[in-house]
């Protein structure tokens, strides 16, 4: 049999698995929303801290991490940066965020925020904020997928057939069973990620430089500039501090406030587990630091890999390893990509539904709700699908490009338990001013200064613009506001 058929059989045995999970997970959920998008608020320890760290670390990490440590060195230690701290914040919020979930209802983003601000058009904005979001994070899974068949097939499977087969097992568990079908395939495909990074993050500096220590003494003689900090920018020239310093902030703005992490908070069985979540949580940024190891690895001994997403799997197929090792690198970088796009496609879906659809069509019951969230999950996943095949930018440059949306949530989230004479009028001027800032910048190269992150931008003008509009409106009735400030 030719060693790149055993390597797809294995990949699909590895699909088939995953979809087995998946559907089997959902069986004991109920049937209402609540059920379907938040598990009936039942999840425990570690199903929770896998279902939030694998969601997270997706092609980005397992493909975009390594390919920014083989072009860019340093640089890629931002990522180490904001993930450690990135669920901070919930420690002080998140159990308030959860015990208002389960009095009120909530099980979306959108609709604590719209309730505390008794305004319909906050949950429409949040939406399409999200949605916005949500569609490049998912393009960047949907790429990931592809690129790795691709590879280890040797080209007889293009990007657009590897996307559509592991998304199509995706998309069958995500509308059999919920969030439940997302949280138990992501515990299985998060504990296969660790495991394999871990074995590949040693392994290949050990085989092609005599471990790690010696691939870093060679890197710091032939290429210094990759080893020190702030790293390289994306043509090859020294990263400025600005650069590297906005890129972890913004993320770490971002990194709690993506809706597919924050509806999690709904999920947890109590406030003790998810406070005991969030402590440990920093423990997942291990998996990272082979991850790195693999992009260094390659710098020496596989120069001018394009694009440099593929760097992982173009270094594990041209080293001769066993078809059998190669399915089995292959399952967890698919891992990586479905374990956060099952997330995403669910709560894109769930918004869709719930803060943008439900806000203009009242009265919709349970099970209305989970039929158009279904439908929901096929139409969000086909559209990303279209974008993915066509789209030809960095797995983490869309990244960040998302994350200069949704760390403008950050400071309504602030606003919203800490300043009793923060206003509806100003908390939508806040937003669509911190948006409008992000895609002006963007679009303007012009505007950028020491490469700080559009997103940083954004989030001034928001601050600014939230505080001025609310001291000029009408303050909220106060016996409503601390149903909320003293939650």
């Amino acid at each position: 049999m030719p060693s790149w058929l055993i390597v797809f059989s294995v990949t699909i045995g590895y699909l088939l698995v995953s979809l087995a999970v998946g559907l089997f997970s959902g069986r004991k959920a109920s049937s209402s929303t609540e059920g379907y998008v938040a598990g009936d608020r039942n999840l425990g320890f570690v199903v929770l801290y896998f279902i939030l760290g694998a969601s997270i670390y997706s092609a980005f990490a397992f493909l975009g991490g390594p390919g920014w440590a083989y072009s860019r060195g340093a640089a890629s230690f931002y990522i180490i940066a904001y993930g450690t701290v990135g669920l901070l914040p919930w420690y002080f919020v998140g159990p308030r965020i959860a015990r208002l979930g389960r009095q009120y209802g909530y099980v979306t983003q959108a609709q604590l925020f719209s309730d505390r601000y008794d305004s319909r058009t906050i949950s429409a904005i949040l939406a399409i904020i999200s949605l916005v979001a949500f569609v490049p994070y998912l393009i960047l899974q949907m790429q990931g997928a592809g690129y790795v068949f691709s590879v280890v097939t040797e080209g007889r499977i293009p990007v657009w057939g590897g996307a559509a087969i592991a998304y199509g097992v995706v998309l069958l568990y995500v509308f059999k069973s919920g969030v439940m079908g997302v949280a138990w395939t992501n515990t299985f495909q998060g504990i296969l990620m660790l495991s394999l990074a871990w074995v590949l993050g040693l392994y290949l500096p050990y085989k092609l430089h005599g471990g790690v220590g010696p691939m870093f003494e060679e890197l710091a003689e032939i290429a210094p500039d990759m080893l020190r900090a702030p790293g390289l920018d994306g043509s090859g020239n020294p990263w400025s501090w600005g650069g590297y310093s906005s890129s972890v902030l913004i993320s770490v703005l971002g990194f709690s406030m993506w809706p597919h992490y924050f509806m999690k908070i709904y999920t947890a069985r109590d406030t003790r587990t998810l406070k005991r979540m969030i402590v440990f949580y920093p423990t997942f940024q291990i998996f990272l630091v082979p991850i790195m190891f693999i992009g260094f690895a390659a710098v020496t001994t596989f120069p001018g890999v394009t694009p440099v997403d593929t760097i992982l799997p173009t270094i594990v197929t041209s080293m001769g390893l066993p078809p059998l090792a190669v399915g089995l690198f292959c399952a967890g970088a698919l891992a990586a990509s479905m374990s956060s796009g099952d997330a995403i496609v669910h709560a894109a879906a769930s918004v869709m539904v719930k803060d943008f659809y439900g806000v203009f069509r009242r009265g919709l019951n349970g099970a209305q709700e989970t039929r158009l969230i279904r439908l929901g999950v096929i139409a969000i996943g086909a559209v990303a699908y279209y974008f993915a095949v066509f789209s030809s930018y960095s797995l983490v440059y869309l990244l960040l490009l998302s994350y200069g949306f949704i760390a403008q949530i950050f400071p309504t989230l602030v606003a919203m338990f800490y300043w009793n004479r923060s206003t509806p009028a100003g908390v939508i001027s806040g937003l669509l001013t911190g948006c409008a800032v992000v895609i002006v910048w963007n679009l303007v190269p012009s505007l950028q200064w020491y490469d700080i992150h559009p997103g940083i931008w954004g989030v001034g003008a928001h601050v600014v613009t939230l505080v001025v509009v609310s001291l000029l409106t009408t303050p909220m009735d106060r016996a409503h506001v601390e149903k909320f400030v003293n939650a």
